[in-house]
């Protein structure tokens, strides 16, 4: 059991609590509910969630809109209070009333970085005075020229440059306005941060920007991430442990590889199946598995989130988790998405039967480069380019395929073409 630490506090201890495993635990939700209204327009927004976020890690809540991941981010940076239960930060409780020395100190150790860099930003004021307001606040310089020392090298880690200090976020573009955002927090020098979708609204190409950016505040800073998001291709490559939400309950909650090797809860198949594939032909031929939660059968038997072993919590019933328990001992990886085979004529492309089982972790293979030189080797042989496609599609390059393919097919026209010619010839030369 972690070491019990004074609740009632008043400031915040230089640790947190140890668990079993010797993980410093940083951040506790214990039986947290958050609801909006009163009486019988009351909305339950989050039901009973606990977890805990370990210092140095980054924590990923995934879900779908409206299932309460921004309501948790912004109950941990006590903007919405807690119906039910509390939550901890460093072993000492920060929901609730607690006293004014406590409360600028959560805000000092505890940053968020908005999902809207516009709406998220006072767009009246300079980017100097926007990065600046929390040292301002907290006087967390001695001199002018620290603060402009600060702001000046935030400003540079985050990709801007001096010159922008000047401006306001108006003119900016999106991207722009996130590293803002980002530079505003960070220069507090937080312990935490709560990231709400922060790359949702950017391009694809600045997304892996902002991400390079977060995990190299956490290497050089020990930053610790409760990152928000819906999209579990992205938070794959940036988590250490993931907790999946729906509609205000956790379902699922373990390590990222233990996630994705082993999705056990219905809803968490379904998250990963819809993962788009970046090979068109693939994602045509895939399929979507849709989670229904009319399912389960909790008229009786109430579910509850287990842990299954392996640091894996399922939200189950009894028979569910005898059921999850089950399959995790095999120890067999779990495939999680289906590609119907074009070419089978058998194959119906809205069943789950005689399709080709493929983990999304593998997909396009590594070789699978669909290089012209397959097109033009099997033009120039195109017997030998036909056993080349068989041999592709057997083990699943099928961009190989493809070219290999349609290379082998204008080999034969055109070799087809160039007989019927010569034989029309010779036919002529006879008569």
């Amino acid at each position: 059991m972690p070491e019990l630490i004074n609740a009632t506090a008043a400031h915040l201890p230089e640790h947190g609590p140890i668990d079993e495993n010797g993980r410093e635990i940083i951040l506790s939700l214990k039986n947290v509910d958050i609801t909006f209204g009163k009486g019988e327009n009351a909305v339950r927004a989050v039901k009973n969630a606990n977890f805990d976020i370990y210092k140095g890690e980054t924590f990923s809540l995934v879900g779908e809109s409206g299932s309460g991941k921004t309501t948790i981010g912004r109950a941990v940076i006590r903007v919405n209070p807690c119906a039910a239960g509390e939550i901890d930060y460093k072993g000492v409780r920060i929901s609730g009333k607690i006293p004014r020395s406590l409360d600028r100190e959560v805000i000092r150790n505890i940053q968020m970085v908005f999902q809207d860099p516009a709406a998220s930003i006072n767009e009246r004021a300079t980017v100097d005075y926007i990065i600046s307001e929390g040292l301002y606040n907290f006087h967390l310089f001695n001199s002018n020229a620290e603060r402009v020392e600060k702001v000046e090298n935030m400003i540079n880690e985050v990709g801007l440059l001096p010159e922008h200090l000047t401006r306001y976020p108006h003119e900016f573009s999106g991207g722009q306005r996130q590293r803002i955002g980002l530079a505003r927090a960070m220069v507090m020098e937080p312990e935490f941060v709560v990231a709400d979708e922060p790359i949702s609204a950017l391009d694809v190409s600045i997304r892996a920007q902002v991400l390079n950016l977060l995990k190299k505040f956490q290497k050089e800073r020990e930053v610790t991430y409760l990152f928000i998001a819906h999209d579990l291709s992205i938070v794959r490559f940036i988590s250490d442990r993931i907790a999946v939400i729906y509609k205000g309950d956790i379902v699922e909650i373990a390590s990222t590889e233990e996630l994705f090797d082993f999705p056990l809860h219905p809803y968490t198949h379904s998250l990963i199946s819809a993962i788009p594939i970046p090979d068109p032909q693939l994602e045509k031929n895939k399929v979507l598995y849709t989670y229904d939660p009319s399912m389960h059968d909790y008229s009786e038997d109430k579910p509850e989130l287990v842990n299954i072993g392996h640091d894996h919590w399922v939200f189950g019933n009894k028979k569910e988790i005898e059921e999850y328990t089950a399959i995790r001992e095999k120890n067999i990886p779990l495939k999680s998405v289906t590609i119907v085979d074009p070419d089978d004529p058998n194959t119906v492309t809205n069943s789950t039967e005689d399709v080709i089982p493929v983990d999304v972790t593998e997909l396009p293979p590594v070789h699978d480069t669909g290089s012209i030189w397959y097109a033009i080797l099997a033009f120039l042989l195109p017997l030998l380019g036909l056993a080349g496609a068989f041999i592709w599609k057997h083990f699943h390059h099928y961009r190989n395929y493809k070219k290999c393919i349609t290379g082998a097919i204008a080999g034969f026209v055109l070799f087809g073409t160039i007989i019927a010619i010569f034989l029309l010839f010779l036919l002529l030369a006879v008569i």
